[in-house]
């Protein structure tokens, strides 16, 4: 069972986004936040399995509450909810450690997916490179740790890269190059490593800024 934490101020959202995932069997909101001050002290204590964010809320954004809990290394695999106007701030909220987004008008296929491939360790970070966002990209390069100068990066390794900017879990990638598992998780550490970044979906972020992908 996949336990999920809904952050969001409006309470029609957290409600109709909770009776979408209640027709998950797999799927379970264990709680909710009505603003960001009470997600940094609840969601260490719950540990849920993924987070739905709002970014804009009253006491604490969203994009604070990433930061925060990234700091402190108690952030669970998060995935931003916004609307079409937040291009700047989905932005920052990946930098800052969300493992992609989803729009409010999510359908209820689209959201359970979503929770699923992150749950299972993958990201949501290509769908949502709209020009816009790609254009975003660039203009806040060094905004996070990395590499100005990767190591290079071998053809395994960016086939890896390019997976892994679609989305999928190392399972995923594993069944689809016909190798196991636990090599995936090495060719992924080496990539993190060479790019000087520390979770996947920065490693994506820092393969768009350098156009590798």
């Amino acid at each position: 069972m996949i336990s999920v934490c809904l952050v969001d101020d409006q309470n029609l959202v957290r409600q109709g986004v909770r009776s979408l995932l209640d027709l998950a069997e797999d799927i379970r909101v264990v709680a909710e936040c009505a603003d960001g001050a009470q997600a940094v002290l609840d969601i260490p204590r719950i540990r849920p399995d993924v987070v739905l964010l709002d970014l804009r809320m009253p006491n604490m954004s969203g994009l604070e509450v990433l930061q925060a809990l990234s700091l402190r290394n108690e952030l669970p695999p998060t995935i931003i909810l916004t609307t079409f106007d937040d291009d700047q701030l989905v932005l920052q909220g990946l930098k800052a450690g969300a493992r992609g987004y989803l729009l409010k008008d999510v359908s209820l296929e689209q959201l359970v997916e979503a929770v699923r491939t992150v749950a299972a360790g993958g990201s949501l970070v290509a769908p949502m490179v709209t020009q816009r966002l790609m254009a975003g990209v660039a203009r806040m390069q060094n905004q996070f740790t990395s590499l100005e100068q990767p190591d290079p990066l071998t053809e395994r390794e960016t086939e890896i890269l390019r997976l892994l900017s679609g989305g999928y879990s190392n399972k995923e990638i594993a069944n689809s190059l016909k190798v196991a598992e636990g090599t995936v998780k090495n060719h992924v550490s080496n990539i993190l490593s060479k790019l000087g970044v520390r979770d996947r979906t920065r490693a994506v972020l820092k393969a768009l800024e350098l156009g590798i992908v």
